[in-house]
């Protein structure tokens, strides 16, 4: 059962305005913007553990106050025996939103679930899974990032829902995107962009409560939280483009305060994912695997460089070089920050003596660096506008001397990555990092010191363009070739598919499928043919299948 939201009702909010949140405990937020009653947005379930499971869903009273809602678990979907549940009040202060932990559920199960109202109407019935312990010998992973619904449809999730096979989805950010219509989307006034609601930008709690609602009436996005566990964790558009500790690219000075902003954006994100509170946290695999979800964007990140302050005056290969050689280098600059790097480092240190196989790192941007080749120009259509043009310049001054092309990912923060890599050595792991954020999918031999340190899967969009959208009149296969024999870690990328990545973990062998989409345009489970590349234990080197 999928519960969608009638444009209509969104196009109500127009004239509202934002101001309802200077009333009295927020009241006026999304919901009461919108008009919905009952269950409005499905079900969904994440934070899994070997006995416990967090439950989410939404209900929102006639009555617009405090409500009890109530969840209980079984092992059927008939609901013949109740096996657990719990209750929980919710209201305005929280959106509505209702988050249930329940607890004294086996391990390595699946479970149903459904919420009750107090009108003693029903949620649609979930579906999810409790973590294995002890001998796993298997373990499927699928894996998402880059959902924009103004470029298409959200096809990567219907298929993923629908295939019976996958014990665990992470999405490791940009669930959504917090432009308003026209600020990155396609361009065109169809019935996916208008859709996007509000239709301004993103600034306070009442705009991002309204785009999680519009988003969440996607029924191909309600599918997959149904019918899947989900551990989310967010990059950057979940507040604001290229976020970093004390502000982003995409917030001005007259759009208010950024920490104000970026409260709510936390706020809502907490409201309306299966996400517990804990900013970061490891999640156990039987004897196989430890997940590790960080944030990489919001909380303590350090000010990314910009190309532009960079390259000023005159003489640029003498400015790279000079940033190369200094500020690049800069270990202050972080990523994680002290805090988190000293907790993953124990949590590395405690994976390692449980003799566990593998690690599996989840992060927001690409760990392994891309270098730009000479030949990228001509990679351009002739229609490229001057924007696409100095950027591939900029890439190519930078791979001459010697940088990574993108210092907005981990290519910004090489001291960062050099101790995130060093401790992933000084542990013996299998480090396998899974990443989101590019929009295209890459596979890289992660390197510290000249010694191999762990692999990486970069995953493709769901619908979010990638260098396709530059590069549409030349071959993709040209593309990544001259980027695999141009960047020293890089081992395979494709640059012109959607969809998203599965990762199978074994004993013997941890192997990712990128999944191809056929198209976004249309609604469609039909997929292209694959790619595959796997690694082994103890070998921290791909290979390619």
């Amino acid at each position: 059962m999928s519960i969608q939201i009638d444009r209509r009702a969104l196009l109500i909010t127009a004239g509202l305005g934002l101001g309802g949140l200077i009333l009295p405990g927020g009241r006026l937020a999304a919901q009461a913007l919108i008009g919905l009653q009952g269950f409005t947005h499905n079900v969904a379930s994440g934070e899994p553990g070997p006995d416990s499971v967090l439950l989410w869903t939404r209900f929102v009273p006639p009555s617009r106050g405090p409500v009890k809602v109530l969840v209980e678990v079984s092992d059927t979907a008939e609901f013949v025996k109740i096996v657990g549940g719990g209750q929980m009040v919710t209201g305005p202060w929280r959106d509505y939103t209702a988050k249930i932990t329940v607890d004294g559920l086996s391990p390595g199960k699946v479970w149903f679930y459904r919420f009750t109202g107090p009108d003693g109407s029903h949620s649609p019935i979930g579906r999810t899974k409790t973590l294995p312990v002890g001998k796993v010998s298997k373990f499927n992973i699928a894996v998402f990032s880059c959902s924009n619904m103004g470029f298409g449809y959200f096809n990567a999730y219907a298929h993923a829902a629908a295939r019976g096979d996958i014990d665990l989805a992470l999405h490791l950010g940009d669930y959504f995107y917090e432009y308003g219509r026209g600020g990155y989307d396609n361009g065109v006034a169809d019935a996916r962009t208008l859709m996007i609601e509000p239709s301004g930008e993103l600034l306070d709690l009442a705009d991002y409560r309204l785009r999680y609602a519009a988003y969440r009436s996607d029924p191909d996005l309600q599918a997959i939280h149904q019918n899947v566990a989900m551990i989310t964790s967010t990059d950057d558009h979940e507040s604001a483009n290229d976020s970093w500790e004390g502000g982003a690219q995409n917030h001005q000075p007259d759009e208010g305060d950024w920490t104000n902003r970026k409260s709510a954006a936390m706020q809502v994100y907490r409201e309306w994912q299966p996400i517990s509170e804990l900013p970061w946290k490891s999640y156990e695999i039987g004897d196989l695997a430890t997940y590790f979800r960080t944030d990489t964007r919001t909380i303590a990140r350090s000010r990314p460089s910009a190309w532009q302050e960079i390259q000023r005056g005159n003489d640029v290969p003498a400015a790279l070089k000079a940033f190369r050689d200094g500020a690049w280098q800069d270990p202050a600059a972080t990523m994680l920050g002290t805090e988190q790097e000293s907790w993953l480092s124990h949590a590395f240190a405690a994976h390692a003596r449980a003799k566990k196989t593998w690690a599996i790192l989840g992060v927001g941007t690409n760990i392994g660096y891309n270098s730009t080749p000479e030949v990228a120009l001509d990679w351009l259509s002739p229609t490229a506008d001057p924007r696409s043009k100095s950027y591939i310049s900029t890439g190519i001054a930078a791979a001459r001397a010697g940088l990574p092309y993108n210092l907005d990912n981990w290519g910004g923060y090489p001291q960062a990555k050099a101790r995130l890599l060093h401790s992933a050595q000084t542990y013996g792991l299998n480090l396998v990092a899974l990443t989101g954020d590019s929009h295209n999918a890459w596979a890289f031999d992660l390197q510290n010191d000249g010694r191999a340190a762990g692999i990486e899967f970069g995953g493709h969009g769901i619908t979010s363009p990638g260098l396709e959208q530059a590069f549409s009149t030349t071959d993709p296969a040209l593309v990544s070739k001259a980027l695999v024999e141009s960047s020293k870690e890089l081992r395979w990328m494709d640059s012109s598919n959607r969809g998203y990545m599965v990762t199978t973990l074994t004993p013997q062998a941890a192997t990712n499928e990128w999944v191809f989409m056929d198209t976004v345009k249309a609604r469609s489970r039909g997929t292209k043919p694959s790619h595959k590349a796997q690694v082994r234990p103890g070998r921290n080197t791909l290979e390619q299948l």
